[in-house]
């Protein structure tokens, strides 16, 4: 950011406001913020852009800058288009996203603005309304139905790689953008290969911003550079979560994205039979592992369908038992499946201890990883398995693993434990490792 470019834009700004209202100048933000994080052609009202993407890694000040953003429009502070009566769309993954991390999150919209000019939150009616009669509605791309109706002049999409009805709730949205001359709307997302984020980029109407996670190190607690970033930099994962590009497929890879895509299913049909997989981790200290708790389910046809993702790090053994427990009551299912390469029985007991009841298969890796999980993804492309929904970070393992497993040597922790509940629903007969049920 040029010396000359902060004078200028600290002129027009004070030249709009009374002197009363210069903490306002202060807090401008396009003066404070790094320049992936500026909106594109700021002191330039009328350029043609209509999306503003900013692809970035986890910690690289998306929110933040969503949330000025929708700040700056709401407010009408200079160099920031204001749509009549400030109608504005708040899209995130869910609800409980939306609310937790765009509005009531530590850099959301409440927690950028100063105490005299915060909106009112209202969660009961997914409303935020400002003093000056700017209005934002909330709302969750599980349900794209919802944006049917109402219509707005801007919009923030968070985390839009993630939604489970990507274009579904995006068409939703084009639809209700019709307030003002030119309305805008701009998203925040750590970038996947998905079909709609490749639409944007070859779109020239669209104006991609890119925020590497090391760029905010300072804001960010020194551990987490230390064991995340230090671990993952330079991997594809990191390529992708820290630098916030989009990686494709790996060519060695068992899965494609293409071929889950094709796979994809919102509700499965009536299930003959339904397990939860556990791959516990070796250890339950801060850098162990990630145990892995994937559910799946299979129709009188023969049919896979995987039903759920609760993977989960950083969990002790009664955490993730409680965990595993739960969903396997939540979807009813007949067995738990656990891998006892990792502490032998102690996993089936931890089990045990807390649903004596639950039939517990036990099973033991006599093969390598992708030896195991090869015979499985021969039935993912026979078509026999779909994806009950969005899974992103299965799919990330998924389409990253390859002979020598994921890059840079991380555990596929929710990989294993697909294969697992795969295995035991489809190859069983015939599966290596040797199964037992106990």
């Amino acid at each position: 950011m040029s010396a000359l470019w902060r004078r200028r834009r600290l002129a027009e700004a004070t030249a709009s406001w009374c002197e009363r209202d210069f903490e306002r100048v202060l807090r401008y933000w396009p003066l404070r913020c790094r320049a992936a994080q500026r909106p594109p052609g700021l002191s330039r009202l009328h350029d043609p852009w209509t999306v503003w993407l900013l692809l970035g890694g986890r910690g690289a000040g998306k929110t933040r800058a969503g949330a000025e953003w929708v700040r700056g429009i709401a407010l009408g502070e200079p160099g920031f288009a204001q749509p009549p009566l400030g109608r504005i769309a708040l899209i995130g993954e869910t609800f409980a996203d939306a609310r937790n991390v765009m509005v009531e999150g530590p850099a959301g919209i409440l927690a950028v603005h100063g105490r005299s000019e915060r909106p009112t939150w209202s969660p009961s009616l997914r409303r935020l309304e400002w003093p000056n009669g700017a209005v934002a509605q909330v709302f969750s791309a599980e349900d794209p139905d919802s944006l049917r109706g109402p219509q707005f002049a801007a919009a923030w999409a968070d985390e839009l790689a993630k939604w489970r009805h990507a274009d579904e709730t995006w068409d939703m949205l084009q639809f209700g953008l019709r307030l003002g001359a030119h309305p805008r709307q701009m998203v925040t997302t750590t970038p996947r290969p998905i079909p709609l984020l490749r639409r944007f980029l070859a779109d020239p109407s669209v104006a991609v911003s890119r925020a590497k996670t090391a760029d905010n190190a300072e804001n960010l607690a020194p551990a987490f550079l230390e064991t995340v970033v230090g671990r993952y930099a330079g991997t594809r994962l990191g390529r992708q979560e820290l630098d916030g590009e989009i990686v494709e497929d790996r060519p060695d890879a068992l899965w494609t994205r293409e071929g889950l895509e094709l796979g994809r299913c919102e509700v499965p049909p009536p299930l003959a039979r339904i397990v939860v997989a556990v791959d516990p981790p070796a250890t339950s200290s801060r850098r162990a592992d990630a145990c892995g708790i994937v559910a799946a389910g299979v129709d009188e046809g023969g049919t896979a369908y995987v039903l759920a993702d609760a993977t989960a790090a950083g969990l002790k053994p009664p955490q993730w038992g409680e965990k595993a427990v739960a969903l396997y009551r939540r979807l009813e299912a007949d067995a738990l499946v656990v891998e006892t390469n990792q502490g032998g029985d102690m996993a089936l007991q931890v089990i045990r201890e807390i649903d004596p009841g639950a039939p517990v298969v036990g099973v033991r890796a006599m093969r390598g990883k992708y030896l195991r999980a090869e015979p499985v993804s021969v039935l993912y492309a026979q078509g026999r398995v779909r994806h009950a929904g969005v899974f992103p970070e299965l799919e990330d393992e998924l389409c990253d693993f390859g002979p020598g497993g994921l890059s840079g040597g991380r555990s596929p922790d929710r990989l294993d434990a697909l294969v697992w509940a795969l295995t035991e629903l489809m190859l069983r007969e015939a599966a290596e490792p040797r199964v037992r049920v106990l």
